[in-house]
């Protein structure tokens, strides 16, 4: 019998036994199953078994949050049940099954604009540091700003529009190399086809609506003239444009002969996708995001736009659930292009600082059950800092009123928002941090939405969750877990670790900052991350190894002497990669002191398959420590540098 047996019969049970499987596999810390009939699923005793930390549905999968001992609990249920587990991209392609068209579409737009979302937040801090610098009036007496005073800072302010020129007016390079990527064709010639989009020997896209039409240059084919137009910060163009060159590209490899593709593929495809782009599908996705922006525009500043705010204020965190907000990015990067700046993301933000509100109210209400505490506080944390899903799966949903009052609290401060016209410039800085994004003479009022977004969902909360006795529940909780605590704190072995060694060269992130919200919201424990320079992992203290991923061998997980546990996992997402660059230099039952090598792995074949290198360390038990300090932000060597105190 395995360690986990009992427990997985339960959990075949409560997911609606082996008939309702229709793929299972996992990654490093999740169970991820692929449901004939998700409905059917048990969540609330799911949440309550022993081993497991948290579920949540996302693309069609239902995953459950075990940890470092997944492999182990895997292995027990696939055993348990009877079933043979999938590769996580089979798992992916069974899930599309429980999605209709319009999540499909959803969930595809979403991969799209996913890999640019580190840019476009770069962009929108770097647009809200050069308002504050260069449009607020603080200096003589409210006369002059600070680029006005000072010849450094004015030169800040130029060389900063460096980047954020890169990053929104050349977002058609971005999107036509994403889409590529994503499915699966020649990267480079993505990036050609959106280079052609904005090239400079067009007319800009922002000078188009102020130049006569006389006087907008042309191609001039003798039967036909085409409109030089360039497409700078234009979405849908560019979309339109990435897909003709996809499905030309695939055209051609079909029924070109390998001897000759290397040629004809690329010239053909690149050649058409460029004609058709700035002939057909340019012209009508520009009119197609303009009417689009239009109407949102017209919504916004109509009679009606405080019930339109309302609404959207309302919705917005149920579209989370379905994936439908994803379409919200196009349409705010549109009107960003169009209008000069958003009223619809001030509203996002507002959205993800009510449900993390909401999460506040959950805390007080359980603030002696500690197990809930695990979840609550680094959910809320991570609301805040704009990711809502940890909040509004682990906990808003989960109770319900919760998630109900953040909706209610976003409401009226959307409401506000929109009636008082609240602009942003920018897109990407979610929660708190949205307000740097804001226009500096709308950042006052945004404070002040800011703030009914905390207080309306954290009064409801509080008062709903009285009523319901929530905390009553919650100190029953603690009781339980008092009482369990001997037993469990019996098994740690005594010892002294002090200090924990940098596992890699490299620079140190702060977890929250990690693009992973399983492990940003810290649901498996706190830790923090490093960005590597060289390829081999190593011990951060002496310990015995207590897990290696099988297969993928892209984490480990190491238990030293006074029990604490901690999770060591390079890259993200590169579990899909099978073992695919990675050289396990351990196995499970071996004592290595620090700096001892854990895992070879090639950072080269991680970029190549399209994921981030940065690795992960979770502390997923904290056995005798009583305090852990992450020392981030600055760049370590491996072995020779202190990342943790205990």
């Amino acid at each position: 019998m395995g360690k986990f047996t009992d427990e997985c019969r339960q959990l075949l049970d409560l997911v609606g036994g082996k008939e309702n499987i229709a793929a299972v596999t996992h990654c490093v810390t999740r169970m991820r199953f692929v449901l004939v009939d998700p409905k059917i699923a048990d969540i609330k005793a799911i949440e309550d078994l022993p081993s497991t930390k948290g579920t949540f549905t996302q693309a069609g999968q239902f995953q459950v949050i075990i940890g470092n001992e997944v492999s182990t609990y895997y292995n027990d249920f696939v055993a348990v049940a009877g079933i043979e587990g999938v590769s996580k991209e089979a798992a992916k392609d069974a899930a599309k099954s429980n999605q209709t068209r319009l999540q499909k579409l959803m969930a595809n737009l979403a991969e799209i604009f996913s890999p640019l979302i580190p840019a476009i937040i770069t962009g929108g801090l770097i647009l809200g540091f050069r308002n504050i610098i260069g449009e607020v009036y603080m200096f003589g007496d409210g006369t002059q700003t600070l680029i006005q005073t000072s010849v450094f800072w004015n030169g800040v302010y130029q060389f900063l529009w460096l980047i954020g020129e890169a990053i929104f007016h050349f977002l058609p390079v971005s999107i036509v190399w994403s889409i590529t990527k994503k499915m699966g064709t020649s990267q480079a010639l993505g990036i050609v086809l959106g280079i052609t989009l904005v090239s400079p020997q067009l007319l800009n896209a922002y000078n188009v609506a102020s130049t006569a039409a006389a006087d907008i240059p042309k191609w001039d084919f003798g039967f036909i003239k085409v409109d030089m137009i360039g497409y700078q910060a234009q979405v849908l163009p560019a979309i339109l444009a990435g897909f003709v060159l996809v499905y030309l590209e695939r055209f051609f490899r079909k029924i070109c002969p390998a001897v000759v593709s290397m040629i004809v593929v690329p010239f053909c495809s690149l050649l058409l996708a460029v004609m058709v782009a700035h002939f057909i599908v340019g012209p009508i996705g520009w009119a197609i995001g303009t009417g689009v922006s239009n109407v949102v525009n017209a919504g916004l500043t109509s009679n009606v736009k405080s019930l339109f705010g309302a609404v959207f204020g309302f919705v917005y965190a149920p579209l989370v659930i379905t994936g439908l907000h994803h379409m919200s990015n196009a349409i705010d990067l549109q009107l960003i292009a169009d209008f000069g700046g958003t009223t619809l993301w001030p509203m996002i933000a507002l959205s993800n600082i009510a449900q993390g509100s909401a999460v506040l109210g959950m805390i007080f209400l359980q603030k002696h059950d500690e197990k809930a505490k695990e979840v609550s506080i680094p959910a809320c944390v991570s609301c805040y800092l704009g990711v809502t899903e940890p909040a509004l799966f682990g906990v808003n949903l989960k109770y319900g009123f919760p998630f109900l009052c953040g909706m209610v609290g976003s409401a009226i401060a959307g409401c506000i928002a929109v009636t008082t016209g609240v602009t942003a410039n920018a897109i990407g800085v979610g929660g708190l941090p949205g307000i740097l994004s804001i226009q500096p003479k709308y950042m006052l009022m945004f404070g002040i939405c800011t703030v009914i977004a905390i207080a309306v969902p954290l009064v409801l909360t509080l008062t709903v969750g009285k009523k319901k006795r929530v905390s009553k529940d919650a100190d029953a909780a603690e009781d339980s877990a008092d009482a369990a605590a001997p037993a469990a704190q019996a098994e740690i072995p005594s010892g002294e670790v002090h200090e924990l060694k940098a596992y890699l060269t490299g620079k140190t992130v702060a977890i929250e900052d990690v693009p992973d919200a399983v492990f940003s919201s810290k649901t498996l424990g706190d830790g923090m991350a490093i960005d590597p320079e060289n390829e081999v992992l190593t011990a951060p203290a002496d310990g015995t190894v207590t897990i290696v991923m099988e297969g993928s061998n892209h984490a480990c997980g190491l238990r030293f002497a006074n029990g604490m546990e901690i999770l060591l996992h390079i890259g993200l997402d590169t579990v899909a990669m099978n073992g695919d660059g990675f050289e396990p230099l351990v196995k499970v039952g071996d004592v290595v002191k620090a700096g001892d090598p854990l895992i070879r792995f090639s950072q080269e074949k991680i970029k190549a398959a399209g994921h981030p290198a940065m690795t992960i360390m979770v502390v997923t038990e904290m056995g005798e420590a009583k305090d852990i300090t992450f020392l981030t932000g600055s760049h370590v060597d491996a072995n020779a540098s202190v990342i943790a105190n205990l």
